[in-house]
């Protein structure tokens, strides 16, 4: 499908120089909320940005009416930005779009809302049928899916999401994404001095060791993993530190993979605290569930379909990664996503290849206006 290339560039450029950090995309959420207002559309606009400490920001929901009979989509893609992230001054050579080097270039995920701005402006100017389709743009993706973790799901009628949020080559399909459980550990001893009565006082920094060392992190099978964070508590050598956190997590594919690890966290840590007279603060947070697309879906297999019809030959893959398509899976939607060109993404080596992300938008058009599928 043709497109307006001037335009979609400028508008690429103009959505870059828009800073919107996670927890501060009001700039964004304003801009794009007045733009499809002016275009008679009906925002909705929650108040996710202050619900999750950012601020004023939200998730954004549009409706636009399907002139085609036949299964509806809701389009996916995300606000914010990592950082470095402000100030980015866009640079467009050889059919390449990229930062002047010190920042991101944030088509991560700029690229994927302007690719959704673009296809309506297409399907309005050339009159072209279409099926039901709703935008969904979410906030703070890159810090937690909070955003995605906040909206209000009885908004969005349609079963199927296509979040437009991939980086490289097109043609790659997850076929099972990890989920992952946070844990947040804290071992309480007791107070002494180091030097002159370190027998009255129980160090938890010693606690904690013992509790580390009895657990494998790491590659715990072809599906799990295993990671600490961070490790923090003490002060002075002279002084039993009663006070240790660690942070870690555990990824895998289904959550009694996930839940199996944790157990084994979780007792090592209450046994060392147990051995050794101390106590022990566990929190685990169900960070995402696990991210498993059906292949007999509809979802899945129109995007096989436009992928087809595009040339490319999918391929499939096992992810560690995680983002909203984690959510909205667990919140019972079919969701599938596509790869917008984006590469070297979270880097200041982020670039955009244009090509690449017109051969996205032809695939985006097809699932929008294809009877075929």
């Amino acid at each position: 499908m043709e497109f307006n290339q001037q335009r979609v560039l400028d508008r690429l450029i103009q959505m870059i120089k828009i800073d919107s950090p996670s927890y501060e995309e009001s700039p964004m959420t304003d801009f794009l909320q007045k733009y499809f207002e002016d275009l008679g559309y009906e925002v909705y606009r929650d108040h996710a940005g202050k619900a999750i400490g950012g601020d004023d920001s939200g998730n954004l929901l549009l409706h636009i009416p399907g002139t085609i009979p036949g299964e509806g989509i809701c389009f996916n893609a995300h606000q914010d930005t990592v950082e470095p992230g402000r100030g980015i001054e866009p640079v467009f050579e050889n059919g390449i779009l990229k930062s002047k080097g010190d920042t991101i270039l944030a088509a991560d995920d700029k690229s994927g809302i302007v690719m959704m701005m673009e296809a309506l402006d297409r399907l309005k100017e050339t009159n072209t049928p279409h099926r039901d389709l709703w935008y969904l743009f979410t906030i703070c993706e890159e810090n937690g899916m909070h955003g995605a973790k906040n909206f209000d799901y009885s908004k969005l009628p349609c079963k199927n999401i296509c979040a437009l949020d991939g980086a490289g080559k097109l043609g790659g399909m997850t076929k099972s994404g990890a989920g992952k459980d946070a844990l947040e550990i804290t071992f309480h001893g007791k107070m002494a001095h180091g030097g002159i009565e370190p027998e009255k006082g129980i160090n938890a920094i010693a606690v904690a060791a013992d509790a580390i060392s009895r657990i494998k992190f790491g590659r715990i099978d072809p599906e799990t993993t295993s990671n600490i964070g961070r490790i923090e508590g003490g002060g002075a050598t002279n002084i039993v530190t009663d006070k240790v956190t660690f942070t870690c997590e555990v990824r895998s594919h289904t959550q009694k993979q996930i839940q199996d690890q944790v157990d084994l966290i979780v007792k090592a840590c209450q046994d060392a605290a147990k051995d050794w007279g101390a106590t022990v603060d566990i929190d685990v947070d169900h960070f995402c569930p696990p991210h498993k697309p059906d292949p007999e879906c509809w979802m899945t297999k129109s995007i096989i379909k436009a992928y087809e019809l595009e040339g490319i030959t999918p391929t499939f893959h096992v992810s560690n990664g995680s983002g909203d398509a984690n959510i909205f899976s667990g919140k019972g939607f079919h969701c599938s996503g596509l790869s917008t060109g984006m590469n070297a993404v979270h880097t200041t080596e982020e670039y955009l290849i244009m090509e690449d992300w017109a051969q996205a938008f032809n695939i985006v058009w097809t699932l929008m206006t294809s009877t075929e599928l």
